[in-house]
């Protein structure tokens, strides 16, 4: 009987999808994570070589989530007391869905948003009320006001992913306001944007503000999230919830050493900007796409009918980028990541070299 229980929960889990990481791609320029690739990659291992000339890997990071919690709190402008950590946003994602949704509560959100969030409830088993993206490639607050008396948690990516759509902020203000359950705002993209309302954190005891440092600081293979929510959040979530050890020592130490030179990655975050209207200007010049507008740092357009050879031509001259396919009545979506601009000049000839 117990056998036939596992088999049953094994078979059931099996059937899910889960979250698809990008293809491999040998050789590839790779535009298609969204990554940072406009961070100095000597400038990392500088930062990394230095923390590895004073650390013992022997010992557990003792004090370690604490003093980069601390870093982030100087970072953001936050009381230390508000400010949790976790092994990438995915993990704090995943232990807030697990032990505050379950089967009996319903989560409002975007359709799309970010592809890990959906594939985790889909596999807890907790229900979804989707509000789709219009012709516009936005979203329409009524919507979500209309339905958020039916909800216990609101999620949203903001900017979202893989739009790059982001509410007028006195918009998604309003819907803060008024929904009355769990508010978990994902701001993985939020430096690129044009704000952020993780102040209301200090207001507002029911919202939950996720950061990370994967995006602006170019650190996506250190898994070092955090997130900004009242006190009693955070230590319920950091003295319970969350695992003893969530990051390991060279994370921690890598972590706060890049967020005490902030200044060199805001220049980074200016250039990817830069770049971005570069990349947005280029594509609606060739007047064959649908360019969205973009609040983080890729762009995604529509190719229609011509998705599939453009993206397969791109793999062949040596550029990943992602193959997202149908968003509301838009066939064809493709994303691309704003990278260096040596990269993004070979995305730009290479599409070019395409339509000719």
């Amino acid at each position: 009987m117990r056998k036939d229980w596992f088999e049953k929960e094994l078979k059931k889990y099996s059937r899910l999808t889960g979250y698809k990481k990008p293809e491999k791609h040998s050789n590839a320029i790779k535009l298609d994570s969204n990554e940072n690739y406009a961070v100095s990659q000597e400038f990392l291992e500088k930062l990394i070589n230095e923390v590895k000339e004073n650390m013992d890997v022997r010992e557990y990071p003792l004090g370690g989530t604490e003093k980069l919690a601390q870093n982030i709190s100087k970072y953001v402008g936050t009381p230390k007391e508000m400010i949790g950590v976790g092994n990438g946003s995915d993990q704090i994602i995943d232990l807030f869905l697990s032990n505050f949704a379950s089967k009996d509560t319903k989560i409002l959100t975007s359709d799309p948003t970010f592809g890990f969030f959906e594939e985790r409830c889909k596999l807890y088993s907790i229900p979804t009320i989707k509000i789709p993206f219009d012709k516009n490639m936005t979203l329409d607050l009524e919507k979500f006001l209309s339905h958020s008396k039916k909800a216990n948690i609101l999620y949203l990516d903001t900017p979202n992913n893989p739009t790059g759509f982001q509410f007028e902020k006195r918009d998604l203000e309003k819907l803060i306001h008024e929904f009355r359950g769990l508010i978990i705002m994902d701001e993985a993209y939020v430096e690129f944007s044009d704000y952020s309302i993780m102040e209301m954190t200090k207001k507002i005891n029911n919202l939950v503000v996720l950061r990370t440092l994967s995006k602006s600081f170019g650190l996506a293979g250190l898994r070092i999230g955090y997130f900004v929510a009242n006190s009693e959040i955070i230590d319920t979530f950091t003295r319970v919830i969350q695992y003893p050890y969530p990051l390991n020592a060279i994370a921690i130490e890598v972590g706060i050493m890049a967020l005490q030179q902030s200044k060199y990655f805001e220049d980074i975050v200016n250039l990817v900007k830069k770049e971005r209207s570069r990349i947005i200007s280029n594509l609606r010049q060739m007047k064959i796409f649908e360019v969205f507008d973009s609040k983080a740092n890729f762009v995604l357009f529509a190719a229609g009918g011509s998705s599939q050879r453009i993206y397969k031509a791109l793999i062949e001259q040596g550029i990943a980028i992602k193959n997202i396919g149908k968003i509301g009545t838009h066939e064809g979506c493709l994303r691309v990541t704003i990278g260096s601009q040596d990269m993004n000049s070979k995305f730009l000839t290479a599409i070019r070299d395409l339509l000719n």
